[in-house]
């Protein structure tokens, strides 16, 4: 089977960093008052809990050698230790359910804002980004990270420093009722360093690659979706399937590798702590009647034992959680300090009210690292011209029109409107003004009167009716059981294309822009809804400076100007009759057919 771009994997392969971390706890700091309250009260179930194998001690000890002596005395201060017992345990669990019921609002509320910043960020980005990028690879750090991380946030962390609090208690304690015994426990702990050391890197490594197999997935499961009308079209389901099964089984295969080194975790603290529990009665034995070890002693300390290697086992699994989160905070923030390479100035003022008046100076152009697609391109269109761009594939057409809404930074030159720079400008204020029709006429989630105001959201409905009767798409909406308020799904499943352009149409002319892009904004339409469309165009561009581009002789015909554009500039100018009788390459491409 080929290979796809869905089996390379992200580098994950950089050592545990606790500078991510560290970032991570940046946004801890807004909730700093509710985490110190929570480690109180961790620190404090942990105390009271621990009394519980004293009170056992001094009942072993004393209450029960003067019960022989006196039964009704010995009995009454066995039920007192016993309620007393009974207390801690339940002030213990309080004390934790209390603390886990903050941080578990805490982490959430933490979680909701790395996921706010990284959502916003993201809609900030440059075409440029998405264009190099799978788009599920993008969504699984929102939404697949983030929540693999939200673990760490919520408990994660607060555990960590309980388990450290626990360990030094029940060491304290340990050491207060025999410091002898509590020695013998204290040997096992090399023993599962040694251990944890071993394996902690293989731990590492394995988790990463889960992430990576789960990214990739992820971006196939997403990708497939999204392309299943064309798949079912050119009968691609077995290659996809098999696809997706070696993804999966990738997938599968890494997951039960990371899950393998896991589980050998508590295997060994359980072993570890078993060997140690019957040294502890060993050293005990021996010594037992000496006077140093006393049987509650004994009792007491395998109790401290089994607690001490609880806190062992759950940092060990508190770490790994912890080098699972690094890899994934790293995708996240990796995400973040994507620079935003389209942005406003410093000193970006607004837009002024567009009067129209279009200018290229010595623009020059190339995606990223690609060769320049425009060189030294210069032209002006006046305001409320219609200006038609022709020419073959990827010469630069749709660049064109993306420049001037500034979707791309220049590599050289100026683009201006009514004579003020637009890399000097708020994106906002001049965004705000233009309007954009594209082939592929996205239409979101919700209903259609939505998608008609999504552009202008302070418009009345009577606004957006009327924007649809202009376009012809007025008399189909009323067909529908709820009209306007018919919901649609995403990318309007259920709509026809031209169906969904003339919705498009509709929400383009409700916005009222300025300027106006048409990107083969008509393709998608019969004949004969194109004759009707036609009204709503001709009112689409009166008074507008646009910029049309299509393959619909009837579309560009008309226009005040035609530019061919080929060889990375303009190659011909001017209008419908003057470029037939030059009988140039626009000419050729009419009577090719090309243009029809």
């Amino acid at each position: 089977m080929a290979r796809n771009k869905f089996d390379v994997d992200e580098s994950l392969e950089s050592p545990f960093d606790i500078r991510h971390l560290k970032r991570a706890l940046v946004y801890c700091g807004k909730y700093k008052g509710k985490i110190f309250l929570s480690l109180f009260l961790s620190a404090l179930s942990v105390v009271v809990g621990l009394f519980g194998p004293l009170i056992t001690q001094y009942a072993l000890d004393n209450s029960i050698p003067k019960g022989m002596e006196n039964p009704g005395e010995g009995i009454k201060e066995i039920l007192i230790l016993g309620a007393l017992f009974l207390l801690t345990i339940v002030v213990s669990v309080l004390l934790s359910v209390k603390r886990s019921r903050i941080m578990t609002k805490v982490g959430q509320d933490i979680v909701y804002d790395i996921r706010k910043d990284l959502f916003e960020h993201l809609q900030r980005l440059s075409f440029e980004y998405y264009d190099s990028r799978p788009h599920g690879k993008i969504l699984v750090r929102i939404i697949n990270y983030i929540n693999s991380v939200s673990d760490l946030m919520t408990n994660g962390l607060i555990n960590f420093v309980l388990e450290i609090f626990n360990l030094i208690f029940i060491s304290i304690f340990m050491f207060f009722v025999s410091w002898q015994l509590a020695l013998v426990i204290l040997c096992g702990l090399p023993v599962f360093l040694g251990i944890m050391l071993l394996i902690k890197n293989k731990q590492r490594r394995a988790w990463q690659q889960v992430s990576n197999k789960s990214s990739n997935l992820n971006a196939y499961t997403h990708e497939s979706i999204v392309g299943t009308k064309v798949t079912q079209l050119f009968i691609r389901e077995e290659e996809n399937g098999e696809i997706f099964d070696k993804l999966q089984q990738n997938y599968r295969k890494s997951w039960m590798k990371a899950v393998t080194f896991s589980n050998l975790v508590w295997p060994v603290v359980d072993d570890i702590a078993i060997v140690v529990r019957g040294a502890i009665f060993i050293t005990g034995l021996m010594v037992f009647g000496t006077g140093t070890v006393s049987l509650g002693n004994i009792i007491a300390m395998c109790s401290y034992a089994s607690r001490f290697w609880q806190p062992l086992l759950n940092l060990s699994n508190l770490m790994n959680t912890f080098i699972n989160a690094v890899a994934y905070l790293e995708r996240i923030f990796e995400t973040l300090d994507e620079p935003i390479a389209v942005d406003d100035a410093p000193d970006a003022e607004e837009m002024p009210e567009i009067k129209g008046e279009v200018t290229f100076r010595n623009v020059t152009f190339a995606y990223e690292t690609g060769p320049n697609v425009l060189e030294n391109l210069s032209f002006t269109a006046k305001a409320g011209e219609s200006i038609a761009l022709v020419g073959p594939t990827g010469a630069g057409k749709t660049t064109i029109v993306n420049l001037i809404s500034r979707f791309y930074n220049l590599s050289g030159g100026e683009v201006d409107i009514d004579g003020t720079d637009i890399s000097g400008v708020t994106l906002h204020s001049l965004r705000s003004q233009m309007g954009i029709m594209l082939q592929d006429s996205f239409i979101f989630s919700g209903t259609i009167m939505d998608n008609i105001k999504y552009g202008r959201l302070d418009a009345t409905d009577e606004e957006a009716v009327e924007a649809a009767k202009i376009v012809g798409v007025d008399e189909f909406i009323s067909t529908l059981p709820d009209g306007y308020q018919t919901a649609v799904n995403e990318r309007g499943s259920g709509l026809s294309q031209g169906q969904k352009q003339l919705i498009a149409f509709a929400r383009t002319i409700l916005a009222d822009p300025k300027i106006l892009v048409l990107d083969e904004a008509t393709s998608s339409i019969d004949a004969k809804t194109e004759r009707y469309l036609q009204k709503g165009i001709d009112h689409l561009l009166k008074g507008r400076t646009s910029f049309i581009i299509a393959h619909r002789l009837s579309t560009i015909r008309n226009c005040d100007k035609i530019m061919f554009i080929s060889d990375k500039g303009i190659s011909e100018c001017g209008n419908h009759k003057e470029l037939m009788e030059r009988k140039g390459k626009y000419y050729d491409l009419v009577t090719s057919g090309d243009v029809g």
